[in-house]
């Protein structure tokens, strides 16, 4: 079995280092019965053991790193929401960053008619932004 090495992390701002966790006693026993089959069996069969006990160690390293991933993944919020509320900031920002411009200059040269084509783009691009936001979701 291996251990959540998650657990062993030191709470957050604390600053205190946490030491690495102990070998599990299940990898000790496991060395032990290695150099013991070695001493059996004699050096013709060192790299076979040795091979084999490397094998399950990185089995439980990579048990240990996806528990470790898997804990830091549940403290970060997810990306997708922060990343569309930026974009609608942005969008409306621009929006009347342009409107402004565009509807001195719509009025004064094409009038009303001008300023409702500016503003109806204006919209329309909005519109479309919040349509594709909401279909990516």
């Amino acid at each position: 079995m291996v251990p959540d090495i998650a657990s062993h992390q030191p709470p957050p701002g604390t600053g205190h280092p946490v030491p690495p966790p102990q070998a599990a006693p299940s990898n000790r026993e496991d060395l032990r019965a290695v150099m013991a089959a070695r001493r059996d069996l004699g050096p013709d069969y060192e790299d076979a053991l040795v091979d084999s006990f490397l094998d399950k160690l990185d089995v439980e390293i990579a048990a240990r790193v996806r528990n470790e991933v898997a804990a830091q993944l549940a403290h970060q919020p997810p990306r997708g929401q922060s990343k569309h509320r930026d974009g609608a900031v942005g969008m409306a920002i621009g929006s009347l960053a342009l409107g402004i411009p565009l509807t001195a200059i719509a009025a004064q040269t094409s009038g009303a008619t001008g300023l409702l084509l500016a503003w109806g783009g204006i919209i329309a691009v909005n519109l479309a932004h919040a349509l594709g936001r909401r279909h990516q979701r």
